[in-house]
C-alpha cells in the first residue's frame, strides 16, 4: 500500500515538473522573442505607426478617386455603349483598391506625402494672369495623363511628358500652379520633400527614391512634385559627395531608364513636376528628361489687374477706388509682392479706426466692422513708400501701357546712371580739394590764406556745375 502511494507521488511530481517546465519554456520564448525583435528592429513601433497612417491616407485618397470615377462614368459614358464605357472610364483614373495595396516600409514613408485633392483649396480659377500656361498644362499634361483614350489616335507622340519644369522669378505662382494641379488633375499627387529623401544610413536614400517610383506605379496616373528641384537634382560635379551622386543616378535611372515602360512598350503614366527659380543649376540630364518647360515670369499689366481683382476679392472699397491706376504703377512686382501690398493697404483703414478709438478713450471691443472705412487708392501709397503719388494717368490701351512701362524703366535706368556719375564727380572733386588743403597747410609763407581761399573758390565753382 505504501509502495503504491509512493509511486503515485512520483507520478504527480513528474506531471507537476513537466507542467512547470513547459510553462517556463513558453514564457522564456515569448520574452526572448520580444527582446530579440526589439533589439533587431528598434524602430518597429515607429514603422507600424507609419504603416497605419499611410494605409489610412491611401484609403481616403483612393476611395475619393473611385467616387469621382463613378460620377464621371455615369455622367459622360451613358450614351456611348458598353465598350466605350469600358475603354474610356476604366482607363481614365483606374487604380487598385485600398485593401489590395501591399507596401514596404519605404513606400509607407512616401505614402504619407501623397496629397488628397480635398486637402487643397486652391484651384485654377484662383490663379490670376497665367491662363495660357494653365490651358497648355491641361491640354498637354493633365488630359493625356488622366484620359489617355482621348489621345490614343496619336500613339506615343501624344502621351503625357515624362517631366514638366516651372521656372521663373520667386513669387510668380509656380508653387500655386502645383497646388492647383494637385486639386484638379485627378491624378495621385506625391509632394516629395527634400527631407524625406535624406537619410543618415548609407544607401537608404536610394531605396527611398526607388520607393517613390514604385508607389507612383501602383497609384498611377501620378504626379511627383519636387519644389526647388535644383537643390535635389543640381549639376553633378567632381567634388560632390558620393551619396548625393548616387541619389541623382538612381532618380534618373528609374525616371527614364530600362524599366520606365511596361512589357508592351507603353510608358508609365507618371509625370515629374519641378519648380525652381535657378534653372541653370539643374543637371543637363535632368533637363533633358523634362521636355515641357513653362516660364512663369513677372506679371504684365493685364495679369496684375487680374491678380489684384482676385486678391482684393470682396474687400470693402471706397467709391473712388481706382484699380486700373494701381495695376499701372506696380510694374515689376510679382504676384507675391502684390498680395503683400494689398495686405498693407487693407491695414490702413483698420489702423485709422483703432487709433481714433484709442484717442477717444473707447474700448476696442466696441468697434464694429461698419465703422471701418472702405479701401482707398491712397492707402497703397503711404508717405514712406517709394511708389509715386500723383494725378491719375489717362486711360490707355495695352500697347500704350506697355510702351509707357518700358519708357519709365529706361528713364529710371538713365536717371540712376546720371546720379552715379554726379556722385563720382563730387567725390573726385572733394578728394582733390582735400589734397590741395593738405598741401597748403604744409607750406610756410604769408600767402597761405590767399591760396586756401583760391581752393575754396574752386570748390564753390565745381559744385554748382555738378548740380
Amino acid at each position: 500500500m505504501s509502495d503504491r502511494k509512493r509511486v503515485g507521488d512520483y507520478v504527480m511530481d513528474l506531471v507537476f515538473f513537466a507542467g512547470m517546465t513547459a510553462t517556463a519554456y513558453f514564457l522564456a520564448r515569448n520574452i526572448l522573442s520580444t527582446f530579440s525583435t526589439h533589439f533587431a528592429d528598434p524602430e518597429k513601433e515607429k514603422n507600424d505607426q507609419t504603416r497605419l497612417r499611410a494605409k489610412a491616407n491611401l484609403q481616403r485618397l483612393l476611395k475619393s478617386r473611385q467616387g469621382q470615377d463613378g460620377d464621371d462614368e455615369d455622367g459622360e459614358f451613358d450614351g456611348e455603349g458598353g465598350g466605350g464605357a469600358d475603354s474610356g472610364g476604366s482607363s481614365r483614373r483606374s487604380g487598385p483598391r485600398p485593401e489590395e495595396l501591399e507596401l514596404n516600409e519605404y513606400e509607407n514613408m512616401i505614402a504619407l506625402e501623397v496629397v488628397a485633392p480635398e486637402d487643397i483649396s486652391v484651384g485654377f480659377d484662383d490663379i490670376g494672369g497665367l491662363d495660357d500656361i494653365i490651358e497648355e498644362l491641361k491640354e498637354s499634361v493633365i488630359y493625356p495623363l488622366t484620359m489617355p483614350h482621348l489621345y490614343s489616335h496619336g500613339g506615343s507622340l501624344l502621351s503625357a511628358p515624362s517631366g514638366v519644369l516651372l521656372h521663373g522669378p520667386p513669387g510668380c505662382g509656380k508653387t500655386m500652379l502645383a497646388k492647383a494641379l494637385a486639386h484638379e488633375s485627378g491624378a495621385s499627387f506625391i509632394n516629395l520633400h527634400i527631407s524625406t529623401m535624406t537619410e543618415k544610413w548609407y544607401g537608404d536614400s536610394n531605396k527611398i527614391v526607388r520607393a517613390v517610383f514604385s508607389l507612383a506605379r501602383k497609384l498611377q496616373p501620378a504626379i511627383i512634385f519636387i519644389d526647388e528641384i535644383d537643390a535635389v537634382l543640381g549639376t553633378r560635379r567632381s567634388g560632390e559627395h558620393e551619396a548625393s551622386g548616387m541619389v541623382k543616378a538612381e532618380f534618373m535611372t528609374l525616371w527614364d531608364g530600362l524599366t520606365s515602360a511596361n512589357s508592351a512598350g507603353v510608358p508609365s503614366r507618371i509625370v515629374v513636376l519641378g519648380a525652381t527659380n535657378r534653372m541653370h543649376d539643374i543637371d543637363e540630364a535632368i533637363l533633358r528628361r523634362m521636355p515641357k518647360k513653362f516660364p512663369v515670369t513677372l506679371p504684365g499689366l493685364q495679369q496684375r489687374r487680374r491678380i489684384l481683382q482676385l486678391v482684393l476679392g470682396d474687400t470693402k472699397r471706397d467709391a473712388d477706388f481706382d484699380l486700373e491706376y494701381i495695376a499701372k504703377v506696380t510694374s515689376g512686382m510679382s504676384g507675391s509682392d502684390l498680395k503683400e501690398l494689398c495686405r498693407d493697404a487693407a491695414m490702413m483703414p483698420m489702423r485709422e479706426t483703432l487709433r481714433s478709438h484709442r484717442a477717444s478713450g473707447k474700448k476696442m471691443s466696441a468697434i464694429k466692422a461698419e465703422d471701418v472705412r472702405g479701401l482707398r487708392t491712397d492707402d497703397f501709397f503711404p508717405r514712406s513708400a517709394a511708389l509715386p503719388v500723383g494725378p491719375l494717368p489717362p486711360r490707355a490701351n495695352k500697347t500704350t501701357a506697355e510702351a509707357s512701362e518700358t519708357q519709365s524703366y529706361t528713364t529710371t535706368t538713365d536717371d540712376a546712371s546720371s546720379s552715379r556719375r554726379r556722385s563720382n564727380n563730387r567725390r573726385s572733386s572733394a578728394a582733390s580739394s582735400s589734397a590741395k588743403r593738405k598741401s597748403i597747410s604744409g607750406r610756410n609763407g604769408a600767402n597761405n590764406d590767399d591760396e586756401y581761399e583760391d581752393v575754396l573758390e574752386d570748390s564753390a565753382i565745381v559744385a554748382p556745375a555738378l548740380d
